[in-house]
């Protein structure tokens, strides 16, 4: 069986854990070169560390994706020492919590920087370099299809990040790239681990996940792959949901297997 991405070179954002270290171990294991993309230089060089203990080839670049200057140096160390770029995964994000009453105005900008901005320069500096057949993926979140509690401004940019996909497959479907998005849930990854520790947390979360368990970082990867590959050669301009049900899940269906829940739990403690 061929590598999917034999011979390519893909360049991780956010890739120095959780979903961004998942995809680019993935990308490097299908046979892909991989620029190694994170803020924190230690977590970007760990993840090469596992690709290349593994017989894969990745460089570690610290960058912080709400600088232009960053993105734009990104792709030309990632050309300049692979050659070329066939594969764009902007999955790096930022989360500042508050409401529209008080979150502050640099943390909203912050925020918009890093998670909607960077998906734009991004395209802005690789896509010229890209030969037809190349891929951009995002890292969006069903918090781009619904509302937050406190999230106002994670929910809104990945609401951006979503029409971003629509508008950058529009305009670099002509040149043969194909712009997609990943939306996914709940998924463990070392940020969110600590909320999940919470037992009634966790609970609370997994009646709303009809897949009945919550997603690791390799689900997405396994996603990311796809829409990186040829197997996906027709899909351009989506966004693919990957959540276990989630947003499929009815408020009232999800007070009802609350409701199940509950009762089972008093039933156990009598």
């Amino acid at each position: 069986m061929s590598a999917a991405l034999a011979g390519k070179v893909a360049i991780v954002t956010g890739a120095g854990s959780g979903i961004g270290r998942a995809t680019a171990l993935r990308f490097a294991r299908e046979g892909a070169a991989v620029s190694v993309s994170d803020i924190r230089a230690r977590k970007s060089e760990e993840t090469v560390n596992l690709i290349t203990d593994e017989g894969g080839h990745a460089i570690a670049l610290q960058v912080d994706v709400s600088r232009a200057a960053d993105l734009e140096a990104m792709v030309n160390r990632t050309l300049s020492e692979f050659g070329r770029l066939d594969v764009l995964h902007n999955n790096a994000a930022t989360v500042r919590p508050g409401n529209a009453f008080d979150l502050s105005l640099e943390d909203w900008d912050l925020v918009w920087r890093t998670n909607v901005s960077s998906v734009f320069l991004g395209a802005k500096y690789a896509a010229g370099h890209m030969p037809p057949g190349s891929s951009i993926l995002s890292t969006a979140s069903v918090s781009g299809l619904v509302g937050d509690v406190e999230l106002i401004s994670y929910s809104a940019t990945k609401a951006a990040v979503i029409n971003l996909t629509r508008s950058l497959a529009v305009d670099l479907g002509p040149r043969g790239i194909r712009v997609n998005c990943i939306c996914p849930g709940v998924t463990l990854t070392p940020a969110m681990a600590p909320f999940m520790a919470d037992d009634q947390l966790r609970s609370l979360t997994l009646a709303a996940v009809p897949a009945g368990r919550l997603a690791q970082p390799e689900d997405i990867a396994s996603a990311a792959l796809w829409l990186a590959g040829p197997d996906s050669a027709y899909v351009t301009g989506q966004a693919l949901v990957v959540d276990g049900g989630m947003t499929s899940l009815s408020s009232f269906s999800l007070v009802q297997q609350l409701g199940r829940n509950l009762a089972a739990g008093e039933a156990q403690t009598r």
